[in-house]
């Protein structure tokens, strides 16, 4: 006996809804974190997507005169003026050693757009919600526990940095001489 097309369709949607019940269900999916991994001297980091508003190659700065070493200069990036930091520098580690890896981290929060000079990044990277341990590793290079938030272990300890928690020290902005 043929069907007619409207018994076909039941006939469909029925056998799909067999089908879909084997399937696990949203909620059970695997939550992922994910964000901007990037390279300090020898340890990997990895900042929240959305505290990085993009990647820059480095850009050709202009030097400003009368400010601490760490301030690079500034870029024009799509006719706003990009102030660029040594995030080592500012640290007080040292400035970065020139190649052609290194990159800067754009942050643009309310009224602030700073990048952060780093020496290499590690592009999108993903990671198991519950993965994420909150304690900081303890071979931490001086003065980054306070932007550490955690840590993430898979080929290697990525240690979660917070560029929003970085722009709020008090001196952030104070880049005078």
């Amino acid at each position: 006996m043929a069907q007619t097309a409207f018994e076909l369709l039941l006939d469909i949607d029925q056998r799909c809804r067999q089908l879909a019940a084997q399937l696990p269900s949203q909620e059970s999916r695997l939550q992922t974190w994910s964000g901007i991994g990037f390279r300090l001297g020898g340890h990997w980091y990895v900042a929240p997507m959305g505290e990085v508003a993009e990647v820059l190659h480095e850009p050709r700065l202009t030097r400003v005169p009368g400010v601490k070493p760490w301030l690079l200069g500034v870029a024009n990036v799509r006719g706003r003026l990009l102030p660029v930091m040594d995030l080592c520098g500012l640290l007080g580690h040292g400035p970065l050693a020139a190649h052609k890896q290194r990159r800067v981290l754009v942050i643009d929060r309310d009224d602030l757009f700073a990048g952060l000079l780093v020496d290499e990044v590690g592009g999108l990277q993903h990671f198991p919600l519950y993965s994420l341990d909150l304690s900081v590793a303890a071979d931490l290079p001086q003065g980054m526990a306070a932007f550490v938030q955690g840590h993430f272990q898979r080929d290697q300890l990525w240690n979660v940095f917070s560029p929003f928690a970085l722009v709020q020290l008090p001196g952030f902005m104070n880049v005078a001489l």
